[in-house]
């Protein structure tokens, strides 16, 4: 009888646990959603006109006020692009660790992003008069062909996650030698170039909105019903085959929907580098490793960054603007050496 009353407190104990971590996460969650509204208010009136926060909140009422045109036209497109492909991205990201249980991978490492850099410069600086609608095509055209063949290289040697990652390194630096090579060899086009390889959401309006966000509302959604496959892959793969999981299958397919998420990203807005490395790692430690809340919080989180990158790019000097991928690049590239170090004092 004692036995009994022990075990059932101790069932008790961990139902009460449980409630708390899911009241903590659902915590974080909405107050992530309301930190990424006042950012996108914020980032509303900032840059060349500042237009006061009254005025960008009548204009969100529907009213006639100050700075409308502005707001409507030109920075609103950017706020909802920004969220859009910070979120992609950084889901992207959360995939690829979690099924290559590699802390460190991300699009930008398997190569991803630098397939999509290559067949960009090589439409900019080899055909500059085709059609603008022909840059973010050939992008996700050279995205996929990264993808496709890294799946030719490691189909055989059964899509280990060491093997996913080498293989991606390898491909993401061909590409890169590809770039400087182009770059070098026609210098006097390289600037077009070298704008969309830093990243950036200037210039981009509505029908670039409306270009990835069929895209992103198909697939944010379909990589959050895998949530549950890829807590199993992460368990390693004798237990996931064990638990009647094809993992090769499984592997290949994830690494897929992660490309994808990461190509249409990019091909609309360049390579804005380090989002899909460094927002699942503050997502996990805000909300644990469980990818059913991992996922929805590192894509809040890669929204905010995003759209903090492409507000403070427009703030410092105005009317100067940096790129977003130049601000993130300064912010991730310490958070990435601080995760080399801390991965390194682990091992």
């Amino acid at each position: 009888m004692n036995n009994l009353h022990k075990q059932m407190m101790s069932d008790k104990q961990a139902d009460v646990a449980r409630l708390n971590i899911a009241t903590r996460q659902r915590f974080i969650a909405a107050a992530l959603v309301m930190l990424l509204l006042l950012f996108g208010l914020v980032s509303l009136g900032v840059g060349a006109v500042y237009i006061p926060v009254d005025q960008v909140m009548l204009t969100l009422f529907g009213q006639d006020a100050e700075g409308a045109f502005i707001i409507e036209k030109y920075r609103a497109p950017r706020v909802v692009l920004s969220v859009l492909v910070g979120a992609g991205l950084a889901i992207s990201g959360t995939i690829l660790q979690g099924v290559l249980r590699n802390p460190l991978a991300s699009p930008d490492v398997i190569g991803i992003t630098k397939g999509a850099g290559l067949a960009a410069s090589i439409t900019i600086i080899l055909f500059p008069a085709t059609s603008i609608i022909a840059l973010p095509l050939s992008a996700f055209a050279g995205a996929t062909v990264v993808a496709l063949l890294l799946f030719a290289f490691v189909y055989r040697r059964g899509a280990r996650p060491t093997t996913l990652a080498l293989t991606g390194i390898a491909l993401g630096a061909m590409c890169d030698a590809g770039i400087q090579y182009l770059m070098v060899k026609h210098p006097v086009d390289v600037n077009a170039a070298l704008i969309w390889l830093t990243g950036s959401v200037w210039g981009r309006g509505w029908d670039e909105v409306l270009g990835v966000l069929p895209w992103l509302l198909l697939l944010i959604p379909l990589a959050l019903a895998f949530a549950g496959k890829i807590d199993v892959l992460v368990l390693g793969d004798d237990v996931a085959a064990g638990l009647g999981e094809n993992v090769k299958r499984l592997r290949l397919l994830l690494v897929a929907l992660a490309v994808a998420l990461a190509g249409v990203s990019v091909a609309v807005v360049g390579a804005i580098g380090f989002i899909g490395l460094i927002a699942p790692h503050m997502a996990r430690r805000l909300v644990g490793a469980k990818h059913g809340i991992l996922m929805p919080v590192a894509g809040l989180i890669g929204a905010i960054l995003v759209l903090t990158a492409d507000t403070l790019g427009r703030a410092i000097i105005p009317p100067v603007e940096f790129p977003a991928g130049l601000i993130t690049a300064a912010i991730g590239a310490p958070y990435f050496l601080y995760l080399l170090r801390r991965e390194r004092k682990v091992r």
